[in-house]
C-alpha cells in the first residue's frame, strides 16, 4: 500500500479532539479510583464534586465528577479545564500522563512506551467514531458482528495499544475494522507438536470438520510433493500476522528440517472477536471458534497461548462440564452453557524452552484452541450478546442496554432483576459448591436474551481463566496432578476477586452508572438487586454456610485491584517469565455490603 492509499479519512481534527477529551475523562476517573493521583475537592452539590489538581509544573486540572459507589467517580468530559498547560501540541490525555510522571513514580521508559499505547488507542478511537452504528441497529446484530462494534476494555485506559501491529495490520486485523479473513494452515511434524482433545475427539475428526475434504486433499498432496509422509504431520491453522512476525523468524530451523511446512489458506471466512486472536467462522457458524496466538502486547499482556494451559484445556473442559452435567441446579434451573475448548495443539520453541527465566511471550508462540461454537448452544428464539455490549453507548449518546430494555417491554428494575438471575446463580454455585471460578468479565461472559430479556448465561475461555480454591474441598479431589500444577490455586479472597473485581468492578460498576445516568435508575437499587440475588442463593443452599463466610462477597471492604497502576508503577514493560497480574493497592468499599445497597424486597438470609 502506497502512502497516499493509506485510509486516513477518519483522522479529522474534530474526531481527534473528541477522542482525546473522552480518553482524558476516562483517565481522570480511573486514576482517581486507583489513587494514582488525589485531587482536591473544591465543592460538592447534589452528588457532583468539583475537583482541582495541580501538577509539579503548575498545570492545573479543573473538572467535575459524579460520585459513585465502589469509591468511584464518573467524570463529566465537558467540565474539564486545563490551565497553564504549556504543551499546546501534546494531546490533553497525554499531558495528564506527563503530569503523573512529574510526581516521580513513573520511569521515562515506562512513560514513553505508555505514550505509544495511548496514541494507538486514540487512533483506534477515531476509527470507531467514524464507523459506529446506532444502538437501534445494534440490537439486531449477530453475536459475532456485535463484538466488532465494541470500544475496548472499560477500565484499562490504554485499551487498544496493540504493540506489534503496524497501521496496515490494524486496518486489516483489528476487530473494529469488521473485516473477514481466511486463516492460514501449516503442517506440524508429530515430533515437535502435540494434539490434545476431549476423550471422544481425534485430530482427524477436527480437521475433517474444519478444513473439509477438498482442502485436506490439497494440503496432503502438497506434503507428498515435498517428499514427506503426510501421516507424520498434524494440520493446524495459524494467523498470517503471527506467521510473518514470529514463526518464520523463530522457527526457521524447524522449517529448514521440514518439521514445519506452510500449506496455504483455508476456504472459510472468519471474523475476529474482541480479543483479536479469537475467530468465529462466518462461512459455517456451526464450526469451531478458533483461538490463535498473536504476539502483540495489549491490555497488560502479550496475546499468545500459554503452552502448559493450552495442553490441559480439554481436560479443564471435561472437569467443568462434568460439574455441569451432574448438577441439576446448574443444568436444569440455571441452564448454564459452557463453550468447551475441546481440542488444542501446542508447539514449543525448543531454545526458548531451554532458557531459564525466558520472557513468557516466547513460550506462547505457536498453538491453537478449538472452542465449541456459540451458535450450537443457542435454543430457538435465543439471541447471544457479549456481556461487554451492555456498556456500549452509541455516538448519539444512547446506551445499547437502554434499547434492549425498551424493546423488552419491561421496566428497568424488572430487566435488571432478570439480569441478576441470569448471571449470578451459576457463578455463585461454581464458587461455593465447587471452589471453582470463571473470570466472568465482559469478554468471557455471553448473555443469552429472549425477546430482548436476559434469559441465561454462557461462559467461555477456560484455557486462561478457570481457577480453583486452595482449600481441601472434597469437590476438588478429582483434579489431576497436572491440573493442580497448571491451574491457579487461590486463597479465599483471591478466588472471590474473580467475581468481586472481574464482574462487579470491571463491568457492573459501569453498567449501574449508565443506568443511573441515562435511565434515572438508582445505582443503590441496582446493587440492592445484586445483593438480594446473592442472599436468595444463600438461602437456597443453607448447607454451604461456612463457605459463604469463607468466600464473603458481602464484606464491608475488600482489597482493591488496580490495572492502570500495574502498568504505570509496578510492572511497567518488564519482560518476565510470567504474565503480570493485577496490582493490589488499598481497599475499596463494597456496594454489596448491608447498609450500602437499598433494600429491594428480597428476604435477608438468616
Amino acid at each position: 500500500m502506497k502512502i497516499c492509499d493509506t485510509p486516513l479519512t477518519m483522522l479529522t481534527e474534530e474526531n481527534w479532539i473528541h477522542a482525546d477529551k473522552q480518553l482524558l475523562a476516562k483517565m481522570l476517573q480511573e486514576f482517581i479510583y486507583e489513587e494514582i493521583f488525589v485531587p482536591d475537592v473544591l465543592s460538592e452539590e447534589n452528588g457532583i464534586r468539583t475537583y482541582k489538581w495541580e501538577d509539579k509544573k503548575g498545570t492545573v486540572y479543573h473538572f467535575q465528577a459524579k460520585t459513585r459507589l465502589f469509591d468511584s467517580v464518573s467524570v463529566l468530559p465537558d467540565s474539564i479545564r486545563i490551565l497553564k498547560n504549556d504543551d499546546k501540541d501534546i494531546p490533553i490525555a497525554l499531558s495528564l500522563l506527563l503530569s503523573i510522571q512529574e510526581e516521580g513514580k513513573m520511569s521515562g521508559s515506562t512513560t514513553g512506551h505508555l505514550v505509544r499505547e495511548y496514541l494507538h488507542t486514540l487512533l483506534a478511537d477515531t476509527h470507531i467514531q467514524e464507523k459506529s452504528k446506532t444502538a437501534e441497529k445494534l440490537v439486531y446484530l449477530d453475536y459475532a458482528e456485535l463484538e466488532g462494534e465494541m470500544t475496548g476494555h472499560p477500565w484499562i485506559t490504554y485499551n487498544k495499544g496493540r504493540i506489534g501491529f503496524g497501521y496496515d495490520d490494524y486496518v486489516q486485523f483489528a476487530p473494529e475494522q469488521k473485516k473477514q479473513v481466511n486463516l492460514s494452515w501449516i503442517a506440524i511434524h508429530k515430533n515437535i507438536g502435540t494434539f490434545h482433545s476431549v476423550e471422544e475427539l481425534s485430530h482427524d475428526q477436527v480437521i475433517d470438520q474444519e478444513l473439509g475434504e477438498e482442502a485436506r486433499q490439497q494440503f496432503t498432496k502438497r506434503l507428498q510433493a515435498m517428499n514427506v509422509q503426510p501421516e507424520h504431520y498434524y494440520f493446524m491453522p495459524i494467523h498470517l500476522w503471527q506467521w510473518n512476525q514470529s514463526i518464520v523468524p523463530m522457527f526457521a530451523a524447524e522449517i529448514a528440517k521440514q518439521e514445519l511446512i506452510p500449506l496455504g489458506e483455508g476456504g472459510d471466512e472468519y471474523l475476529p472477536q474482541q480479543s483479536i486472536r479469537t475467530f468465529v467462522n462466518m462461512s459455517n457458524k456451526e464450526k469451531y471458534h478458533v483461538k490463535l496466538p498473536m504476539s502483540i502486547l495489549n491490555t497488560l499482556v502479550y496475546r499468545g497461548l500459554p503452552g502448559e494451559r493450552t495442553v490441559i484445556a480439554p481436560e479443564v473442559t471435561t472437569f467443568m462440564k462434568n460439574i455441569l452435567e451432574n448438577d441439576s441446579f446448574l443444568k436444569d434451573e440455571c441452564r448454564l452453557g459452557l463453550l468447551g475448548e475441546v481440542a488444542t495443539m501446542n508447539v514449543d520453541q525448543p531454545t526458548f524452552q531451554a532458557v531459564k527465566g525466558a520472557p513468557y511471550q516466547y513460550l506462547e508462540l505457536l498453538g491453537v484452541v478449538w472452542r465449541e461454537s456459540i451458535y450450537n448452544e443457542l435454543k430457538d428464539e435465543e439471541q447471544a450478546i457479549t456481556l461487554a455490549s451492555l456498556l456500549h453507548v452509541d455516538h448519539e449518546g444512547t446506551p445499547f442496554v437502554s434499547k434492549l430494555i425498551e424493546k423488552s417491554g419491561l421496566t428497568v428494575e424488572e430487566w435488571v432483576n432478570k439480569l441478576a438471575k441470569a448471571i449470578l446463580p451459576p457463578l455463585l454455585h461454581y464458587l461455593y459448591q465447587y471452589g471453582t471460578v470463571f473470570s466472568p468479565h465482559g469478554q468471557n461472559t455471553v448473555l443469552v436474551l429472549k425477546d430482548y430479556m436476559p434469559e441465561r448465561t454462557i461462559m467461555k475461555d477456560f484455557v486462561d481463566d478457570v481457577n480453583v480454591s486452595d482449600q481441601p474441598f472434597p469437590e476438588l479431589k478429582g483434579l489431576s496432578d497436572r491440573m493442580k500444577q497448571v491451574l491457579r490455586s487461590e486463597e479465599p479472597e483471591g478466588l472471590t476477586q474473580f467475581i468481586l473485581t472481574g464482574l462487579f468492578i470491571c463491568h457492573f460498576r459501569y453498567l449501574s452508572d449508565i443506568l443511573e445516568e441515562k435511565e434515572g435508575f438508582s445505582e443503590r437499587t441496582f446493587w440492592g438487586i445484586m445483593r438480594g440475588e446473592i442472599l436468595s442463593y444463600q438461602q437456597r443452599f443453607p448447607h454451604l454456610q461456612e463457605r459463604y463466610q469463607l468466600f464473603d462477597l458481602l464484606r464491608p471492604t475488600f482489597t482493591k485491584l488496580t490495572l492502570n497502576r500495574n502498568r504505570m508503577f509496578d510492572y511497567g514493560y518488564e519482560d518476565d517469565d510470567d504474565r503480570p497480574h493485577a496490582s493490589e493497592f488499598g481497599v475499596v468499599t463494597n456496594a454489596l455490603h448491608a447498609g450500602v445497597a437499598e433494600k429491594t424486597g428480597k428476604v435477608e438470609a438468616k
